[in-house]
């Protein structure tokens, strides 16, 4: 089972450059999905992925990637 993940392109507090590639090589299996996400108040105060059906904001994109981990499925 593929993980989804999707970041927004209008995230003030993350760069695609470098989210894209941290996410890419963290889960190679992954279906990165870029674009607005309609989560407009909480995407102009911090970070946030939204994997698997699930938001994760931080304060870095890196914290949020940390705190995303968990939602990340493992291959069997």
């Amino acid at each position: 089972m593929a993980n989804d993940i999707r970041v927004c392109d209008k995230c003030k507090h993350m760069k695609m450059k470098t989210i894209v590639p941290k996410l890419q090589k963290l889960v190679p299996d992954a279906e990165i999905r870029v674009g607005c996400k309609s989560y407009c108040g909480p995407c102009a105060r911090y970070a946030f992925i939204f994997v698997n059906g699930r938001y994760v904001k931080a304060a870095t994109e890196d914290e949020a990637i940390e705190k995303a981990l968990p939602y990340i499925k493992k291959k069997k």
